[in-house]
């Protein structure tokens, strides 16, 4: 029973009967002009549905109306947008006509199944026959009296019935269309890549420099040397500056989502980071092959931050130790390599949040990148391509 009475109680019920009603007004109208062409309104659907605001107004009413639930949701089964293409201006021309078709069904039976109840009761009573057509001929008799509600019984089963075909038919002919549900998708994927390269931009420069800082903060108070204490808080000092340089361009990508990002390090400012570990106490042994200045910007960019991670789990994992770092660019590809020393006292680097970013880096530029033990040594290898970059 309650599935049956459910829809009489849902306010969508009746705001989508308000929907298949409006286009009656419109026809009323003209009927009012001229009654001999009822037609004409099917004819005039097809030049309005043409132009491309018809689309946004329609697709706003069917959203405010036939699916009020979703109104204002990126995953709304209805469009409320301007035709962008013919094919979208044709789909609009074809939802008027169904439009139109609904409404004629729907005030057929708003008017004329209220009337027929009232007829009922009419010719249930003492008043003799109605001027109805169906009653006509009738006698008057007490028992239409307990047919007096089957009509409008039927009244509420066309109007949902209607109200769920112009709903289905909408999300047809109004929906997003395979185009434009690819755009939507490759928006909402745009922007939670740039979300996560926001969390990665974040980890990896804040992380480095409060890595860099808490080993040199200890190492100095261990050392109890004044001058090793002064070459520390200058190192500290200077990473801490390049990791607000790096927070306040990201912190400016938040404030304005369509501003770029900037100029990033790239790996031709790699000297910083390598000096940076230096003076926390590791043995750094680096060596460069190749044009790194000529290595594309995303590549170069992204290099950079692999290599800051990499440094960052050396010190955080391992400490002062020696630590080898070989950046080589071929045509084709660019290989950064990072190692040291793997002992049971030092243990292994985690594989927590720095590691997979590393790994996410170079697959969303079309490389890969392995990290782990290898021969006795922690290894952070990464090859990236430059012809897809």
């Amino acid at each position: 029973m309650r599935r049956f009475l459910g829809p009489l109680t849902a306010p969508v019920t009746y705001t989508r009967w308000l929907h298949l009603l409006i286009p009656s007004a419109i026809v009323s109208v003209w009927l009012f002009i001229s009654m001999d062409t009822p037609w004409v309104p099917m004819i005039l659907a097809v030049p309005v549905g043409l132009l491309p605001a018809m689309r946004l107004a329609e697709g706003l009413q069917a959203q405010l109306l036939l699916t009020p639930e979703e109104r204002g949701s990126p995953d709304a089964s209805i469009s409320a947008a301007p035709a962008a293409t013919w094919a979208g201006r044709w789909r609009t021309v074809f939802w008027l006509e169904v439009r139109l078709l609904f409404s004629v069904v729907a005030t057929f039976a708003t008017v004329w199944l209220p009337a027929t109840t009232v007829d009922l009761l009419l010719t249930a009573s003492d008043t003799g026959p109605s001027d109805e057509w169906l009653f006509r001929w009738v006698e008057p008799h007490r028992w239409y009296a307990l047919l007096a509600p089957l009509p409008l019984l039927v009244l509420v089963a066309v109007i949902v019935v209607c109200g769920e075909g112009i709903t289905a038919a909408a999300r047809w002919l109004l929906g997003r269309s395979r185009v434009e549900r690819m755009t939507a998708l490759e928006e909402r994927t745009e922007q939670l890549l740039e979300r996560n390269r926001i969390a990665r931009e974040l980890h990896d420069s804040i992380g480095h420099a409060l890595t860099v800082a808490v080993v040199q903060a200890g190492a100095a108070r261990a050392a109890n040397d004044p001058e090793f204490t002064e070459r520390a808080l200058a190192a500290i000092e200077e990473t801490g500056r390049d990791a607000l340089d790096d927070l306040e361009r990201v912190l400016r990508v938040l404030r304005e989502s369509e501003a770029p990002l900037g100029q990033r390090p790239t790996l031709g400012e790699a000297d910083r980071l390598l000096e940076s570990a230096r003076g926390s106490g590791a043995k750094v042994d680096s060596e460069v092959t190749g044009p790194v200045e000529m290595v594309p910007g995303p590549v170069s960019r992204e290099g950079y931050r692999i290599l800051q991670e990499s440094l960052t789990n050396v010190l955080r994992h391992s400490g002062a130790v020696p630590v080898r770092v070989r950046i080589t660019v071929t045509d084709r590809w660019l290989e950064l390599e990072v190692t040291n020393p793997l002992t049971r006292a030092i243990g292994t680097p985690g594989g927590g949040s720095g590691l997979r970013g590393i790994r996410e880096r170079a697959a969303l530029l079309g490389g890969k990148a392995k990290t782990g033990p290898y021969d006795g040594e922690w290894r952070v290898h990464a090859s990236l391509p430059l012809d897809t970059a």
